[in-house]
């Protein structure tokens, strides 16, 4: 069998190693004009080094020379970022255009008196799908919501002797050091402390959590959320930037935020610190040193 293997690949390469010649004749006087001597392998050797050659050629010239730029999706680096700022620029002049136009048009009603209209009312159901269905409150619905109206506000009654027994065992990172100018008071609707501090102060996370809110509200500006352990919750209002995404994983005492005096209800660069336990507010001076 290797005998027969080897014969068969002896005749291959002898074919290949045969050696040929192509002439070009004169049709009318039969002379010869030109003539190639050659072999099939030389031919595939030649082929094939032509073929790098044309390949490198190729490659080199649009790789080293500007004829890259004329070649769709191909561009250079440099003008596709401006064509992107460009782009963002001109966003943005169109939303600055409109909200001038939405400025302009309602200065004008006001100077013109002209007021708003009512509203069109909703159109009255007439398919009869909702007829039988009973929007009236159950009797255990109603004593509930009396219960809930009768109450004094539950959120008045945070941080009892209970509440502090139950967060005993956690130790609190101050998330800011300096002064606090305005202090927790639940009758006031004030569920926190305002701590001010030093420009571009760097706000950390008072215990180890997840972020489970980052967003901006006009009122309160920047905000960041963390879920602690054992149902706890801490806020921080009126940043000026917030350092960490929503669904991230935080230490106790990793930057999270840069204090600043974002929102309208901000009068300088100050915290806004809440603590919430079992969805009610707690007094964080009565945990934290700030």
């Amino acid at each position: 069998m290797a005998e027969e293997k080897h014969s068969r690949w002896k005749i291959l390469t002898d074919q290949l190693k045969n050696k040929y010649r192509l002439v070009i004749l004169n049709d009318t006087t039969f002379g010869e004009k030109f003539s190639l001597r050659l072999s099939p392998l030389g031919l595939i050797i030649a082929i094939s080094a032509v073929t790098i050659i044309m390949t490198t050629l190729v490659i080199s010239l649009v790789a080293f020379t500007s004829l890259r730029e004329y070649i769709p999706g191909y561009g250079d680096v440099a003008e596709r970022k401006s064509l992107l700022n460009l782009s963002l620029k001109a966003d943005s002049i169109e939303q600055s255009v409109a909200a001038r136009d939405w400025y302009i048009k309602n200065l004008v009603n006001v100077l013109e008196g002209k007021t708003e209209g009512k509203p069109e009312k909703p159109t009255k159901d007439t398919s009869g799908k909702f007829q039988k269905v009973n929007t009236k409150p159950s009797e255990s619905d109603v004593q509930f919501r009396k219960d809930v109206e009768n109450e004094p506000a539950s959120l008045q009654f945070a941080g009892t002797t209970v509440k502090k027994n139950a967060l005993a065992q956690y130790l609190f990172f101050c998330p800011v050091k300096g002064m606090i100018t305005t202090s927790f008071n639940a009758a006031e609707e004030h569920y926190g402390v305002d701590v001010v501090a030093k420009k571009d102060e760097l706000i950390k996370s008072t215990l180890d959590g997840t972020v489970i809110y980052v967003g901006f509200t006009p009122a309160d500006g920047h905000i960041i959320h963390i879920q602690h352990d054992n149902n706890l919750i801490s806020i921080y209002k009126h940043n000026s930037e917030v350092l960490k995404k929503m669904g991230e994983r935080v230490q106790s005492g990793e930057p999270i935020a840069v204090i600043g005096n974002s929102g309208e209800t901000s009068k300088g660069p100050h915290l806004h610190f809440e603590l919430w336990h079992n969805g009610l507010p707690i007094n964080p001076e009565e945990f934290i040193v700030f």
